[in-house]
This record gives C-alpha cells, structure tokens and sequence, in this order.
C-alpha cells in the first residue's frame, strides 16, 4: 500500500496538534505503562552480554597515533579522529589555548519513527548501549547512526529500521534539521535530527517500543534514562506554543543573534596532536597535569545486540559534573528564558544559543569572582537548596564520551536575580522562539535541546 492511499494528506498545520495530543498522553500508551520503562530497559541490558572495560590509549586494537602528527586514528581511515585544535577569542577570562578535540567530518543520522494508534502519535524508541553511558543502556531514538555505521565500514549487520530515514517514499517527512553536537569536544560536527511518520507495519523487535510524547516526558524527569540523541530529536518537534506576545520580535531576535556572530573574532584550526602543549600523553590516557575539563582515554567494549558486537576506541573523560541551566521569568504572564549567545571552539560559526548558564564549576574554581560564568551562583545556589524548577541528571552522547554527565535545571529568576534589561550576550526569549529556531540549522546548542526537550515532551511546565 502507498502512503497516498493509506493516509490523507495533512496540513502542516495538523501536525503541532497531533504533537500536544501525544504529550498529553501520560502514563502508558498503545504498547506499555511508562512505570514499566526502567524494567523493560533493565531486562534488556540482562538479555544481551555488555561489558566495557579500560585500555591504554597505545593498546586499542586499530587505533593509533598516527606518526607524522601524533592524531589517534583509525586504520580504516573512517569513524573519527583525535587532533589537536589551536583557537583564539576576543572575549572572556582565555583568549588563546590548545586542546585535543574529535573530528568526525562525517553527517550522521539521528531519526526517531513515528506511528498513530488509536489517534495518538507514538514513537519508536530503541534501548540501545553505548560504551559511555553511567548505565550503558539508555532509550535511543529508532536510528542512531554514523555514516560509518550505516555505509557498514564496520561489516557488521545492518542498521535497523534505516529505510525509513533513507528512502523517502516509505513515509513523511514531519522534521528534518541538521543540528550541532558538543562544541568543546567535537570540531564542527553535525548530525541530521529526522522525524519521520510511517503507516507500514513494523516488524516487533524486542528492543524497541512505542512510546507517546507524554511518556518521554515522564522519563525525562529521571535520571540516565532518555540518552542525548533521543533528547535533540525530540527538541525538534515542531510543538505550537500559545504566546499573546513576546518581550523581542522574532525579526530583533534574529537580528540580534546575527549581530552577536559579527561581533565575535574567533579563530579555530586543527593542528597535529603532538603541537598541543599543556597536554601529557601517556602510555593509558592523555590529559592535563592538573587533571581540569577533560582526558582522552581508552576502552574495548562487548555488546551483545549491536551491529558489531565489539571493538575498541578512545572516548573523552569530561572531569566533573557540568551544569546547563535556564534561567525563566514571566513577563506579561509569558514564560521567556535567558538565552546567551555562546562562543565554542568547535561550533560552525562561531556562536549558537546556549542556556543562560553553561559550564563545569569546577573548571572555575581557580579563577577569581569576576571572571566566573554570569549567572552562576545563583544557579547553584538553587541546587543548594534545591528550589529548581527542574533538575535532572543526564549523560552525554555514550558513543563517544564516558560518564559525561549534566545536571539540567529550570531556574526561576526575578529582577534581582535576572533584570529584563539582560547583558550582553544574552537575550530573554520564549518557548516558541527558541523551539522555531530549531528548524534551522546551528542556531541552538545541543544542551539548550535538551532543556528544549523537556518543554516539548511536557517534563517541564513553566
């Protein structure tokens, strides 16, 4: 059956409809009680051998130090790199500084599939393993994949459910942006966020289930449960947000987050690992004296239902837990959050919208009061309290960092806290501004997706 003759055609303006009917489908949907989410992730990491464990950096089978550049690489020439990148910036405590950083020069597909049952949208959500994970198994989203992984460099058995973000005649289309991931970690890499409608039948997969809007939001307020890929995907749902008005027009936001990417003089090149000074390499790891931000280790990892059921690689070892919090105020009974306008070595072009506070305190510590994040203090005086909106504990991509983790935070803030008159490099801005943003490319951070997620999903209520 064509897609044509199984379903009428829709407007796109049905479609933020169907999305807020899903969010408020709570509790269980067409396949499962979301009660019953962690069990059915739990059974599944008990079905299927995992294990990762660490190895030195110049043990990783096809991995190694490339000899004219010191790069750690792989001997297939594809997946990815550790280079060193060299960056200058005009603004902020550090105006110059060497780091080792991934470049994967590669697009990769993060699609989420969806499904109508009973007149509710459902989704397609896969308990997959990744090497990084503090739990190993999180809910991905139906594809999640390099284009490594699915050209099957790896030999391994084929990715599923591809077809349906590859072939377009096998579905509609309801969101497609290619979106940024970590600029401090990854050199200007970008991933395709996909979701994408189907009315075939799919095959049952012990694996993968059906899951409403409302329910991953109900996940989204635990901790370790929703993984990083799932999270930006959902960020991209194109959700109506009733908004009488807003503090900026969207035409003085734009113009103001173009401004802020002119202003800016930043400066990014890759360099040989081996120029990175302030940087010891060591037979198991590469890293700081002083052990801040981050190091390069190594692993070698069993996964019993992926598509290559082991192999070795380097992940990042962020140092800390970072912190990523939105600051929020009403202003005339409509919810805006402070948004900054972050420079990140790795980004694109130069700046992308990031939550009001983005950081790992400790990195901070040494540093004297005037140069710590703005915003900060209050941030952490909420956790210290634990006043936040909202707060949540979520890892990073497991592909490729290990126990990276984040706690998320909603922060209600007041004149004193967050005046509407803002600093530079930060703009009040609301739901809806930030979440139509999202259909482009590069204007909103992977952490400001997560946040982003939980107001699509319903986890939050501002």
């Amino acid at each position: 059956m064509t897609w044509a003759a199984a379903l009428r055609p829709r407007t796109a303006q049905e479609l933020p409809a169907r999305l807020a009917r899903s969010a408020a489908a709570t509790g269980h949907g067409h396949q499962m009680r979301t009660a019953d989410v962690v069990g059915w992730l739990a059974e599944r990491a008990r079905a299927h051998r995992f294990a990762v464990r660490g190895v030195p950096l110049d043990r990783l089978d096809g991995w190694s130090f490339a000899p004219d550049t010191g790069n750690l690489v792989h001997r297939s020439g594809r997946y990815f790199s550790v280079e060193g990148l060299s960056v200058t910036v005009d603004e902020g405590p550090f105006h110059g500084w060497r780091q080792p950083i991934i470049h994967q020069p590669e697009v990769g597909i993060l699609g989420i599939l969806a499904k109508e049952f009973d007149g509710v949208l459902h989704f397609l959500m896969q308990a997959k393993m990744e090497p990084g994970n503090p739990n190993l198994l999180q809910l991905s989203p139906t594809v999640q994949a390099t284009r490594s992984n699915y050209q099957r460099v790896h030999r391994g058995a084929r990715v599923k459910h591809l077809e349906h973000f590859t072939d377009p005649a096998r579905g509609r289309v309801l969101a497609d942006s290619l979106q940024s991931e970590h600029g401090a970690w990854f050199y200007r890499k970008s991933n395709r966020n996909m979701l994408v409608e189907t009315v075939d039948e799919v095959p049952p997969d012990e694996d993968f289930r059906w899951l409403t809007l409302g329910q991953l939001g109900e996940l989204l307020r635990l901790d370790h449960v929703v993984n990083m890929d799932a999270r930006t995907v959902l960020s991209c749902f194109p959700m109506a947000v009733v908004e009488p008005g807003a503090l900026h027009s969207d035409t003085e936001v734009l113009s103001w987050f173009t401004a802020e990417r002119a202003r800016h003089e930043v400066t990014a090149r890759l360099v040989p690992l081996a120029e990175v000074a302030g940087w010891t390499r060591g037979a198991s790891r590469l890293e700081r004296p002083d052990g801040r931000f981050f190091r390069v280790v190594g692993v070698t990892v069993e996964a019993g239902n992926r598509e290559v059921t082991g192999w070795s690689q380097p992940l990042i070892e962020p140092r800390g837990t970072g912190v990523a919090a939105f600051l929020f105020r009403r202003v005339g009974d409509v919810p805006h959050l402070l948004a900054h306008a972050k420079v990140e070595a790795g980004f694109l072009d130069t700046i992308e919208l990031a939550p009001t506070v983005q950081c790992t305190p400790e990195n901070w510590d040494p540093l004297p009061p005037e140069d710590r994040p703005r915003f900060l203090d209050p941030v952490l005086a909420a956790v210290e309290r634990g006043s936040a909106h909202y707060a949540a504990v979520h890892s990073e991509e497991g592909g490729r960092f290990l126990d990276a983790d984040i706690r998320y935070l909603f922060v209600a803030a007041d004149e004193d806290t967050a005046p509407l008159a803002e600093p530079p490099g930060y703009r009040w801005l609301t739901v809806g501004q930030l979440n139509s943003l999202t259909a482009h490319g590069h204007y909103v951070n992977v952490q400001a997706r997560t946040l982003l997620s939980c107001l699509n999903s319903g986890a939050v209520h501002l």
